[in-house]
């Protein structure tokens, strides 16, 4: 019986584990210029595929900013509530998520993107990028 509970112990906390090592949840971005935080991003699931919507935007004075640069569908749109990662599935041989895209609503550019967990999926490598030339942001964890 005691061999049993501790099974099963275990295995609860390897799946919570793993449940934190995805790009799933709630994150804060760090502007990789400035260093400074920037919003909220909740990544979810559907379908086998993720998508993140800014949730917050932590300038106050920043609250009821559009993307006057987007030449897509979001054009003029609120920031607040808006997909800006599309499309995104896991790598099944390496130990990121790929193959989908992340816009940026500063300059209203659409970049190929990868979410790698970082610190035991405290941290999220985002790396946006065209061809050979990229960007890294490092993301946390808030929930």
């Amino acid at each position: 019986m005691r061999d049993v509970m501790f099974a099963a112990a275990v295995a609860l906390l390897a799946e919570a584990a793993f449940a934190q090592a995805t790009p799933v949840g709630l994150w804060k971005t760090i502007d990789d210029e400035t260093k400074q935080e920037k919003s909220y991003v909740r990544i979810s699931e559907a379908g086998g595929a993720l998508s993140g919507r800014i949730e917050k935007l932590l300038d106050p004075t920043k609250q009821d900013a559009k993307c006057d640069k987007c030449t897509d569908a979001r054009k003029d749109m609120p920031v607040i509530g808006m997909t800006i990662v599309e499309g995104v599935k896991k790598n099944a041989e390496e130990a990121h998520w790929d193959g989908g895209t992340i816009l940026d609503p500063n300059n209203g550019k659409t970049y190929k993107v990868r979410l790698t967990p970082k610190d035991g999926g405290k941290a999220l490598e985002v790396r946006g990028f065209i061809g050979p030339f990229y960007r890294n942001q490092t993301w946390v964890r808030v929930e």
